[in-house]
């Protein structure tokens, strides 16, 4: 993997399955992770509908997509190694109320 500005400091640990391409993405903040709140209302609804999602840990999508984009936005679900689950886009779902801040992920000291 290229290291250069690094947004999580134990990424590589915690998510040992996932793509180089996507760590990268996550580390550049070009790509966001957000933990899935099982618990919520919103998550079990979703889930009934798309039950592999009750597999998945994390949920990675854009950065910087504009809300008027939202229908093909895609959403990356993977498992809590970051093992691809599926992937779903914006014309299925919306992530609001289902998501929290991700507990095991290390935000990065800056060096200076």
């Amino acid at each position: 993997m290229i290291h250069c500005h690094k947004k999580f400091e134990n990424l590589e640990e915690e998510l040992s399955q996932l793509q180089d391409v996507l760590k990268n993405s996550l580390q550049k903040e070009v790509l966001t992770i957000k933990e899935l709140d099982k618990e919520s209302q919103k998550f079990k609804t979703v889930a009934s509908k798309f039950p592999e999602l009750l597999n998945a840990h994390y949920v990675i999508f854009s950065t910087f997509m504009s809300k008027e984009f939202h229908d093909s936005e895609s959403f990356i679900f993977v498992n809590v190694s970051g093992a691809n689950v599926t992937t779903l886009c914006g014309r299925d779902l919306d992530l609001y109320e289902m998501i929290k801040e991700c507990e095991k992920l290390k935000a990065a000291q800056e060096k200076e």
